[in-house]
C-alpha cells in the first residue's frame, strides 16, 4: 500500500453514530492527538497531587493508623510505630501513600478527561446516561472506601487479638498498608454493583422483576462472594460486606424501577 493511501485512511472521518443521532467526527491522527493529550493532563494531575501528598505524608500515616484499636498499644509503643524490616522502606511506603492519595484526588480530574475524550463519539440518548453514570460510579467508590474505613478497626481488633497470649506479634508497615489498601479497596467495589446492575438493566440484560424473582439465588451467591473478596481471615469482613452487597442489592432493584419509569 502506497504511503499517500495510508495516510489518507488514516484521516479518514470515523466514529459517527450509526443510528444517525447526533454525535462527532474524527480521523484517526486526531483520536490519538485527542487520545495523548488527555493522558498527559491526567497524567500531569495525579502528579500534582502525589506530590501534595508526598508533603503531607506523615499526616496522611497517621490518619491510616487511626483504625488499630487500643489494644495494639501495647505491641506498637504509646507512639504507635511500626516494624521496618528492610533499609529504605519507610521512605518507599511514603511514595506509595503519595501514589495512593495522587490517584485518589485526581479521580475526578482523570474520569472527566475519560469523559471529554469519549463523549464525541457518543449518540444524544448515550451521552444522556454516560455522565451520571460517571458521576453516580465516582460517588459509590468514595462511600464504599468511606464506609470501609469506618468499619476497619473491627477486623484489625480481632486479627491482632487472635492468639496474643501465644504468639508476638511484629506488625510490619508494608503488611499493614497493604491490608488496609486492599480492604477498603474491596469495599468501593463492592459499592459499585448498584452501577453495574443499573446498567444491565438499561441495555436490557436484567430487569427489576427477573432480580425479585431470583432475589434469594443472587442474595446466596453475593454471600459467598463477600468471604472470598476480603483480604483478612476475620469473621467480621465478610459480614460486613455481605450486609452492604445485601442492601446494594436492594437498592439496586429501586433504582431500576424509578429509571424505567
Amino acid at each position: 500500500m502506497a504511503a499517500s493511501d495510508v495516510e489518507s485512511e488514516l484521516h479518514q472521518p470515523i466514529g459517527a453514530p450509526a443510528d444517525g443521532e447526533s454525535g462527532g467526527t474524527m480521523t484517526l491522527v486526531e483520536h490519538l492527538e485527542e487520545l495523548r493529550r488527555r493522558i498527559i493532563v491526567s497524567a500531569i494531575a495525579i502528579a500534582v497531587f502525589s506530590i501534595i501528598g508526598f508533603i503531607f505524608w506523615q499526616r496522611i500515616l497517621d490518619f491510616l493508623l487511626l483504625p488499630l484499636p487500643a489494644i495494639s498499644v501495647g505491641l506498637l509503643g504509646p507512639n504507635h510505630k511500626l516494624v521496618q524490616k528492610d533499609l529504605g522502606e519507610a521512605f518507599l511506603i511514603s511514595l506509595k501513600l503519595s501514589l495512593a492519595v495522587g490517584f485518589a484526588l485526581a479521580s475526578p480530574v482523570v474520569l472527566f478527561q475519560m469523559w471529554r475524550f469519549i463523549a464525541p463519539g457518543l449518540t444524544n440518548r448515550e451521552r444522556k446516561y454516560a455522565l451520571p453514570f460517571t458521576l453516580l460510579g465516582t460517588g459509590l467508590f468514595a462511600i464504599g472506601m468511606a464506609t470501609g474505613f469506618v468499619v476497619l478497626r473491627y477486623p484489625i481488633a480481632w486479627l491482632i487479638g487472635f492468639g496474643k497470649d501465644n504468639f508476638v506479634l511484629l506488625l510490619d508497615a508494608n503488611s499493614y498498608f497493604t491490608f488496609v489498601a486492599y480492604f477498603l479497596l474491596a469495599f468501593g467495589i463492592v459499592f459499585e454493583l448498584p452501577l453495574v446492575l443499573t446498567f444491565l438493566s438499561l441495555v436490557g440484560i436484567v430487569t427489576s422483576q427477573f432480580l425479585r424473582a431470583k432475589r434469594k439465588y443472587i442474595l446466596f451467591g453475593l454471600w459467598f462472594l463477600a468471604c472470598f473478596i476480603t483480604p483478612g481471615a476475620d469473621p467480621y469482613s465478610p459480614v460486613i460486606i455481605g450486609v452492604a452487597l445485601t442492601i446494594l442489592f436492594e437498592f439496586s432493584i429501586i433504582l431500576m424501577r424509578i429509571l424505567k419509569k
